[in-house]
């Protein structure tokens, strides 16, 4: 079974319904993902959009997410560190946590991109993207990407 993540809110491809964005509750939509290589001893997600004018946008950084888990539910709160131990980061907005699609115009894609990881990461809570990524390289077993996209009403 390959590596894979999905979402019951969107297909792959798909748009983002209002209640995960700016434009509703701004929850995380609820993830699930299957097919981990053996060796996983956590998960790391970043959600971005590289269509936003001033750059890629980054809308959440989640990390040390156990291997345990398979999934994030929906509505995962602003808290640098969530109860299974996972550490959140900081997004563009200079928030800790997931902050949803809100493009100032034009349709925009977001990625979900989930890594494998062969080690629990030595990065404390509050991290950003580009930290992220340094902490990941050598690390990684496999990655596996789901994106969806949101144009403003």
């Amino acid at each position: 079974m390959a590596f894979a993540i999905t979402s019951a809110a969107f297909a792959s491809g798909a748009t983002i319904p209002p209640r995960y964005t700016c434009d509703g509750e701004d929850l995380s939509p609820p993830l699930a993902w299957q097919g981990a290589p053996e060796g996983t001893r956590a998960f790391a997600l970043i959600c971005d959009d590289p269509d936003a004018p001033a750059g890629t946008w980054i809308h959440w950084v989640i990390y040390n997410i156990p291997a345990t888990e398979a999934g994030l539910a929906e509505g995962i709160p602003s808290q640098e560190t969530l109860p299974n131990g996972a550490r959140q980061g900081v997004n563009s907005w200079g928030r800790v946590g997931y902050n949803g699609p809100c493009p100032p115009r034009g349709t925009h894609r977001y990625f979900f991109t989930l890594y494998a990881l062969n080690t629990l990461l030595q990065l404390g809570p509050g991290a950003r993207r580009d930290d992220l990524l340094r902490a990941l390289r050598g690390h990684i077993l496999a990655e596996t990407r789901l994106m969806g996209t949101y144009a403003r009403r």
